[in-house]
């Protein structure tokens, strides 16, 4: 869920009236919002640098909002404050509309090059602007939380800004080797080559991390003028030739995406947001665009188009009782301009803005925000049902309690872990392992879900080594492992992990650990290593001590391992005392 920062006295403005913290808490979720802060710039700052500072009375108070992930209409001030502006019935929802230039359309031709990188371009123009300094930083801000959120950090989509009264079409969309390309980035005050680009900004602190989309590539796309003139090196840095400044009043604007249905909405997202500053409000200019194929297309298109809905079918799912008048102006107050059709049905128009709105189910969801979640009324069942708690859940609580009353402290780790701490650290390659891999990690702390409950206990072994030994830890969770055959390429797994880690590694402690919950299973020793009950089979793993490492095997398949940890696995978790574990699959036992 991305969060957006603004500046309270100009959202106030734009909306027309001053409101209490409390009282713009409680306009946010009835809109399905959160108001996550109210900050001051020196206090992000001092968070950011791990301190702590109090508000002063001076400075500008700023408004950390959480918005809905699908929501990227409302990702700035502009966007957010006609959002607003129509849910409290003070405006009606603007019309967009994309039109053709009267002295000749502006067009951009993309080379049959481009199709081995980026493959899809998208432009608009936004003419006659005017910039405020807060417009345009607000303007900067849209784009980099789109690169972020739908843009996935400009793998799928990037954005390039430039002023178009320095450059001259129609434009050329390429592709070239680095060797071939000069130009001077933004705010450089000489040319580059495209490899000299990559170095320049190998530790840059924001690019650096955009430079492996391309780098590999034996072509770099490129955007340039009719004279040659480089806008943008995509998706890394803009030209400075065509940067755009508060006295710029021509902005022409290009998407380079590998996916095409992101680069549209995003160019509506932007043009949609910003026309408002146009002379003639709400219109943008239409460019053409033409692929290698001679196919030709023009952006924006900013399409309107109509969904009919049930009205009765809608407020049976919410559990409400509204006329199809009232509905249509719940729907209205969503910036979903709706009219009454014969039958109780409704006619939605769904603008360019909400490519949120795909079914049926999310225009139900508008009109449950609009009427308020907490209107609406709580009733009880019409029908009575015995209820049971799901097996496997059963059987994890009824473990977890066995364990906590053996001495053992219960642990709750992320679901997610670093490959690191997956791979390397327990000795084994990531190659070998069915991992399930983030393609976008937040972190590096992120970036698979955990095959394994022991690298997150250790983890907390870690965090705790003030406390006193000896310490014993376990986990009752969810791993998750890739399985092509199933359904959704993986499947979740419930497992029992225990640690004990003290001066000597307590071998026979988690032995007995393993006994007693087996024990409790009913599942009976066999000391003739048959089918018919458990018994322990020596096993070789670089996650153990040589010749300290055995499966548990119950009636016929191997179920986990225990055994005391190989030091290195011990150091490379920043411990220094032995520590024994065992981890055990339980779903076998339903």
């Amino acid at each position: 869920m991305p969060t957006i920062a603004i500046k309270r006295d100009l959202l106030f403005q734009s909306l027309g009236k001053t409101y209490s913290d409390e009282e713009f808490q409680d306009l946010c979720f009835q809109f399905g919002l959160e108001l996550d802060e109210v900050t001051t710039e020196k206090q992000m700052i001092a968070k950011e640098q791990g301190s702590e500072q109090d508000i002063d009375a001076s400075e500008e108070i700023i408004y950390k909002i959480d918005i809905p992930a699908n929501r990227y209409d409302l990702l700035c001030l502009e966007s957010l404050s006609i959002g607003l502006l129509v849910f409290l019935n003070k405006i009606s929802m603007p019309y967009y509309k994309a039109i053709k230039p009267k002295k000749g359309l502006e067009k951009i031709v993309m080379s049959k090059e481009c199709l081995k990188i980026r493959g899809h371009i998208v432009a608009a123009v936004l003419r006659d602007i005017t910039l405020t300094q807060d417009s345009y930083n607000s303007f900067i801000d849209l784009q980099d939380k789109l690169h972020q959120n739908i843009g996935r950090k400009r793998t799928l989509v990037s954005v390039g800004t430039h002023d178009l009264d320095t450059i001259k079409g129609p434009f050329l969309y390429d592709a070239r080797p680095p060797s071939e390309i000069r130009f001077k980035p933004l705010n450089q005050e000489k040319e580059y080559t495209g490899e000299e680009i990559m170095q320049l900004y190998a530790t840059h602190s924001q690019l650096k991390q955009y430079l492996p989309i391309i780098k590999d590539s034996p072509v770099y796309p490129m955007v340039y003028d009719s004279n040659g003139v480089v806008l943008s090196l995509p998706p890394i840095i803009n030209g400075d030739h065509s940067k755009i400044t508060l006295n710029t009043r021509n902005i022409f604007i290009e998407c380079t995406a590998t996916d095409l249905t992101k680069a549209r909405i995003v160019l509506d997202t932007i043009v949609c947001a910003f026309s408002q500053y146009c002379s003639t409000r709400n219109t943008v200019e239409i460019v053409e665009v033409v692929y290698p194929d001679k196919q030709t297309f023009y952006y924006p298109d900013l399409k309107y188009r109509m969904e009919e809905v049930e009205c009765d079918k809608a407020t049976n799912y919410i559990g409400v009782k509204q006329t199809p008048e009232q509905v249509a102006a719940l729907l209205s107050k969503m910036s979903l301009k709706s009219a009454i059709k014969d039958n109780g049905k409704l006619k939605v128009e769904i603008p360019p803005t909400r490519h949120d709105v795909i079914h049926h189910c999310d225009i139900y969801e508008d009109i449950a925000i609009a009427y308020g979640y907490n209107e609406i009324q709580k009733t009880i069942p019409h029908m009575s049902t015995i209820a049971a708690e799901f097996p496997l859940n059963k059987l994890t609580d009824q473990i977890r309690l066995e364990l906590a009353q053996a001495g053992f402290t219960e642990a709750l780790t992320f679901s997610l872990c670093s490959r690191e701490d997956l791979a390397d650290k327990l000795g084994h390659k990531i190659e070998n392992i069915p991992a399930v891999h983030i393609s976008n990690p937040k972190t590096l702390e992120f970036q698979v879900v955990r095959t394994s409950l022991l690298p997150g206990l250790l983890k907390t072994i870690c965090s705790n080594r003030k406390m006193p030994l000896p310490h014993k830890i376990f986990e009752v969770s969810d791993v998750v492992l890739r399985d092509d055959t199933a359904e959704v390429g993986a499947y979740n797994n419930r497992r029992l992990c225990a640690v004990y880690a003290n001066k000597s590694a307590g071998f026979e402690i988690i032995h007995g650990l393993v006994d007693r919950v087996l024990t409790l299973l009913q599942v009976p020793w066999s000391a003739d290593k048959n089918e018919s009950g458990y018994y322990l089979r020596a096993a070789d793993d670089p996650t153990y001590f040589p010749q300290r490492c055995a499966e548990i095997v119950c009636y016929g398949e191997v179920i986990g391992k225990l055994g005391v940890l190989h030091p290195d696995v011990v150091s490379k978790f920043e411990l220094n005392i032995p520590c024994s574990s065992m981890e055990m699959d339980i779903e076998r036992f339903l």
